[in-house]
C-alpha cells in the first residue's frame, strides 16, 4: 500500500505518567493490520537520524544539550517530558522516519509516520512534548539533497505549528500553513506564512469550507513539489486539549480533502500523525485510522 514508519521506542521510551495518550503508537498499527488497511510489509523501522540533518534545523548548542542530557532545568520543564537518553533517541528515530518516508513518497505518492508532527520544536529549544521538529528536518533534507525545490507544510492540528513557523520564517522555499484553535496553546502564536485561527467550537462545515478554499490557492500560488501534512486528530470535539467542535467524520473528510488535492496536483505527501487526546483511546485510534483509510481509498 504505502510506507509507514513505526519503531517500538515510539511507545516504550515514554515516562510512565505519559503512557495513556501514547498508547496509540502501539494500538494504531495493530488496528491497521487487523482490519487490512495495512500489511506487515508496509511498515518499516527507522534508524537513528544523522546529526548533520538535525543540525541543518536545530542549533548545535541545543542538540548537544539534548545528547548530553545537560539541558537547563527550565528548558527541560518547557518540554514537559523528563529528559532521558531513550527519549532523545526516540526523537532522532522519529525524525529519520519522516525523512525516509518523504524519500519513499516520490515513488508511493504518500507515506506515514505513526509518530511525528513535533511542530512545537523550535530551532533553539523544544516545548510541549516536542524535542526535534521532524517535518522541518525532513523538509530541509529534501531541499539540501535537491529532491524538492518548493515545499508546502499543511498543519491542521488544533495547535499552531509555532516551532515550524519560526524555523522557516526566512525561507521562501518552504510555505508554512497552520490552522488551529484561536484560544488554544500556544497562547503566544508565531507568524506562519498563512495562519487561520478558528473560534472555540468551530464545526465540521466551517472547518472544511475554510481548508477547501485555502489549500488549492496555496498550491496554485506557491507551486510546491512536495507536501508535508500534519494530521493531528485533536480537532475533535471530544479532545481534552482542544477547543474545536469537529466530528470523527469531519476529521476524515479533512484528510480526504488534503489527499484528493495532493492526488489532483500529483504532489507527493508525507504524513505525521500529530496530536490526539480524547479521553477514550478508541476515539483516538478510530480518528487516526481514518487518515490511513482515506489515503488507501484515494492513492
Amino acid at each position: 500500500m504505502f510506507p509507514i514508519a513505526f519503531h517500538p521506542l515510539y511507545q516504550h521510551s515514554l515516562p510512565e505518567g505519559h503512557r495513556f495518550p501514547m498508547l496509540k503508537y502501539e494500538l494504531l498499527p495493530q488496528q491497521l493490520l487487523l482490519e487490512g488497511t495495512a500489511s506487515q510489509l508496509d511498515f518499516f523501522e527507522p534508524s537513528i537520524c544523522e546529526l548533520k540533518h538535525v543540525l541543518a534545523i536545530h542549533i548545535k548548542e541545543y542538540v548537544d544539550d539534548l545528547l548530553n542530557l545537560t539541558l537547563d532545568p527550565k528548558a527541560a520543564r518547557k518540554i514537559g517530558f523528563p529528559l532521558s537518553k531513550e527519549l532523545v533517541q526516540r526523537e532522532l528515530i522519529i525524525a529519520q522516519g519522516t525523512i525516509t518516508g518523504a524519500q519513499k513518497s516520490f515513488e508511493t505518492k504518500v507515506s506515514f509516520n505513526i509518530a511525528g508532527g513535533t511542530h512545537h520544536a523550535y530551532s533553539t529549544h523544544g516545548e510541549a512534548f516536542c524535542l526535534l521538529n521532524d517535518q522541518a528536518i525532513a523538509a530541509q533534507f529534501l531541499l539540501d539533497n535537491n529532491l524538492a525545490k518548493r515545499i508546502l507544510i499543511i498543519d491542521l492540528d488544533v495547535h499552531q505549528g509555532n516551532g515550524t513557523a519560526e524555523i522557516f520564517q526566512n525561507n521562501p522555499t518552504v510555505f508554512t500553513f497552520s490552522t488551529h484553535g484561536k484560544t488554544n496553546y500556544p497562547f503566544k502564536k508565531e507568524v506562519s506564512d498563512l495562519d487561520i485561527a478558528f473560534e472555540d467550537g468551530t464545526n465540521d462545515d466551517e472547518f472544511l469550507k475554510t481548508i477547501r478554499k485555502a489549500i488549492p490557492k496555496l498550491i496554485e500560488t506557491h507551486k510546491p513539489d512536495f507536501i508535508f501534512y500534519l494530521a493531528g486528530v485533536d480537532i475533535l470535539s471530544t479532545d481534552k486539549l482542544g477547543k474545536l467542535g469537529c466530528s470523527i467524520e469531519g476529521c476524515k473528510k479533512r484528510d480526504e480533502t488534503v489527499f484528493e488535492l495532493c492526488a489532483k496536483y500529483q504532489i507527493p505527501v508525507q504524513v505525521s500523525m500529530g496530536g490526539g487526546y480524547s479521553p477514550d483511546i478508541k476515539t483516538i485510534i478510530e480518528a487516526h485510522a481514518n487518515t490511513f483509510r482515506a489515503a488507501k481509498d484515494i492513492f
